[in-house]
């Protein structure tokens, strides 16, 4: 009689079968199989999928869940011979996969939205309001020195193509670290709190100094699409730590953490595209000598794309009651 964690403790269960899912990982290694050794991966595959579904639904342990979900990957690709890379894949992810993770996701990215965006603006007025403020973040001399050329001269200070580099992997690895710990929530919410410090302060300085029309037309080209990257990869981080603390009543913790943390990667992987194009304006768009206008349109075209691409797939894709995994 085979049984389950409802039955026994969780060490019971993995005694109980770890045999079998030794044999299997034996199998799914195997060169070459005899027609009996192909019978005996099936049918191990089946049962390993069986004990995962147990363990996701009844047990709190993410190392097992990652171990049982390794080894039927493993053996469902040894079983259908493995997949492979197809553009119809790359459609599905970019036209569902994607674009349903944010759109599942947007209370929480457009929470961070607002909250990050009126903690920048209220520090912003009150340092733009309060000059000896500036003392305790950058010191006086060195604030005139920002707002008088420091400020501009960060957007030219690297040739486009570097700056255009150095800017997408600094924002992929916020993003990264925003959504890998989100899990914690703690560490989120202080990675939002230091950039918002960070930018509120800047944007108080430049204010109090007379440069209000230099801060918000250089960084208002690439900060649209930079920032809501951000409050994405942060949303959604968070919603994968909430998931753990409260997942829904019908659904196990262990699983709502695992379906959470898997929309999670797409839209990691989306993000990498979006901080791409975000670089690109920062780099050749932002420090270019057009008018602030034009270079802030370009932006907001973007920005809109954006939105408008994640509205459109988005809801489209929930409408038919899609999934956010790549594989149909």
């Amino acid at each position: 009689m085979s049984a389950t964690l409802g039955d026994v403790d969780l060490d019971a269960y993995v005694a109980e079968h770890e045999g079998e899912w030794r044999r299997l990982e034996q199998l799914s290694r195997g060169r070459r199989l005899s027609a009996a050794e192909a019978d005996e991966l099936v049918a191990l595959y089946q049962r390993a999928a069986t004990h995962l579904s147990v363990v996701r639904s009844r047990s709190p342990d993410p190392a097992l869940v990652a171990r049982l979900s390794r080894l039927v990957l493993t053996a469902r690709a040894k079983v259908t011979g493995g997949s492979t890379f197809t553009w119809r894949d790359v459609g599905r992810f970019c036209t569902v996969g994607f674009p349903l993770a944010v759109y599942r996701a947007w209370p929480w990215w457009s929470g961070v939205a607002v909250a990050f965006s009126g903690l920048t603006a209220y520090i912003m007025w009150w340092v733009a309001g309060h000059p000896e403020s500036a003392e305790a973040f950058v010191g006086a001399d060195e604030a005139r020195e920002l707002a008088d050329t420091g400020f501009a001269a960060y957007y030219t200070e690297f040739t486009a193509p570097t700056f255009a580099f150095q800017l997408w992997t600094h924002n992929a690895w916020l993003a990264a670290q925003c959504l890998a710990a989100g899990i914690l929530l703690v560490p989120t919410v202080w990675l939002l709190w230091v950039n918002a410090v960070n930018i509120g302060a800047v944007g108080g300085i430049m204010i109090d100094h007379g440069r209000a029309d230099v801060f918000f037309g250089l960084i208002t080209p690439h900060g649209l699409l930079e920032l809501t990257g951000v409050f994405v990869a942060a949303g959604v981080g968070l919603r994968i730590g909430w998931a753990w603390i409260a997942p829904p009543a019908d659904v196990g913790r262990g699983r709502a953490l695992g379906e959470a943390a898997r929309s999670g990667m797409l839209v990691a992987l989306g993000l990498v595209a979006v901080f791409a194009v975000s670089g690109l304006i920062e780099a050749f768009v932002t420090p270019a000598p057009l008018p602030t206008a034009f270079r802030i349109g370009i932006g907001a075209l973007a920005w809109g794309a954006f939105l408008a691409y994640v509205l459109h797939f988005g809801s489209r894709a929930a409408a038919a009651g899609a999934s956010t995994d790549v594989s149909p």
